[in-house]
């Protein structure tokens, strides 16, 4: 019986990026993408099975970190596998930087060269892609996904779900008044939020304002 076992939940291109960074974090044990349904049987030298298979193999703890950026999938699969009695591991990448009192949730995915600053609190389940930033006294909810370069400044709070897009920025807040971006807001690509996001608001553009959406017979 193998003592531990570990994995990636998604076999897709961020499942791919985060594999090594398992692999750098853990000793000994083997290592598997898990995927419902597995794309293939070997993966960049791991095997690929289905979540069935890996919750059957004989081990004394079974790890899982999951690389979905869909956040309402990544909860639905985080609670499964609890559910389950698999362990959560957090993934972090040895080319970032973490300062002073900085709070993290279980399922944390930092990826290589982000950067979380000093009083920060972040909920569970966050991913952080590449040369992305969290500066000071921001307070960010569960199940948010930063793609790769956001730069989010200091005195934000960050809504359970949010999805901040590749490049997005978000403007400094200020102290007893921090700039929100609500419950399940979606910052576009290339982004520049100098305004409050309402919840479950898609914005745009620079500055960022939300996505016009035409009517039927628009």
């Amino acid at each position: 019986m193998a003592n531990n076992i570990y994995a990636v939940f998604g076999a897709s291109g961020f499942g791919r990026e985060v594999m090594p960074l398992l692999r750098a974090s853990v000793s000994g044990g083997q290592i598997f993408f898990v995927d419902d349904t597995p794309p293939q049987s070997f993966l960049n030298g791991h095997e690929v099975i289905a979540y069935d298979e890996f919750i059957s193999l004989d081990a004394t703890n079974k790890y899982m970190t999951i690389a979905v950026a869909d956040a309402r999938v990544r909860q639905k699969l985080s609670e499964r596998c609890l559910a389950d009695g698999i362990k959560i591991i957090n993934v972090v990448a040895s080319g970032n930087v973490t300062l002073d009192s900085v709070e993290t949730g279980d399922g944390l995915i930092l990826c290589p060269f982000t950067v979380i600053t000093s009083n920060v609190r972040i909920g569970k389940f966050f991913q952080a892609n590449i040369y992305s930033y969290v500066a000071h006294d921001c307070v960010i909810g569960d199940y948010v996904t930063f793609a790769p370069g956001v730069k989010c400044n200091g005195n934000v709070q960050i809504g359970d779900y949010a999805y901040l897009g590749t490049g997005a920025i978000i403007k400094q807040g200020r102290p007893g008044k921090p700039l929100r971006i609500g419950k399940g807001a979606v910052v576009g690509m290339g982004a520049v939020v100098t305004k409050d996001v309402a919840d479950g608001a898609v914005v745009v553009g620079n500055p960022a304002k939300p996505l016009a959406r035409k009517g039927l017979g628009g």
